[in-house]
């Protein structure tokens, strides 16, 4: 049945415009947390997070970088910049006008190396053949990994969604409420 115990449950709620909340809401939760936009270190572990198991030929050096070019970047935006850079191998495989053949495992033969496999290059690449990935046997072709230039592409076209005036409003909104009831 339905019982009026409250024991065990928590309400939570969050919001990035606590400034919109009617004072009725606002009196109703007993605390208020700000939680800020993650520092350089936390924006680092969130690219290693982001990127997971994804073949990659980042160094901590370029997390690093990326994790610098990020200020003022939340956690979401950081997610769209990786997720957005994992698919430039995809891309890269799609737009190719040219493939050269590379070592690599075989897609058929498991712990076997082959010399066969084909990877998008550039038309004056030694060894260029002129195709289309369409024409690449699916077991003969080889994605190009994400690098560096993948996650610098993504950031060129990636904004940070939060600007210095909602930053302000909290900064303003946390000085008169607080951050007790």
């Amino acid at each position: 049945g339905v019982g009026n115990s409250s024991d065990g449950i928590l309400v939570l709620g969050a919001t990035n415009i606590p400034w919109v909340l009617d004072s009725a809401i606002r009196r109703r939760f007993e605390k208020r947390i700000y939680i800020p936009l993650p520092e350089e270190a936390a924006r680092a572990q969130m690219f290693r997070l982001h990127l997971g198991n994804t073949p990659h030929s980042l160094t901590d050096a370029n997390i690093q970088e990326l994790a610098r070019k990020t200020d003022s970047y939340s956690g979401a935006d950081i997610s769209i910049i990786v997720r957005d850079a994992l698919m430039q191998p995809v891309r890269k495989v799609q737009s190719a006008t040219h493939f050269k053949k590379v070592r690599g495992p075989s897609r058929t033969t498991p712990g076997a190396l082959v010399d066969d496999l084909l990877t998008p290059c550039s038309p004056g690449d030694p060894g260029a053949i002129e195709m289309t990935w369409m024409e690449v046997p699916s077991d003969k072709l080889m994605e190009p990994i994400v690098c560096m230039s993948d996650m610098l592409r993504s950031l060129a076209t990636t904004r940070p969604t939060v600007n210095a005036e909602d930053l302000l409003k909290v900064k303003k909104f946390t000085e008169d409420f607080g951050q007790e009831g």
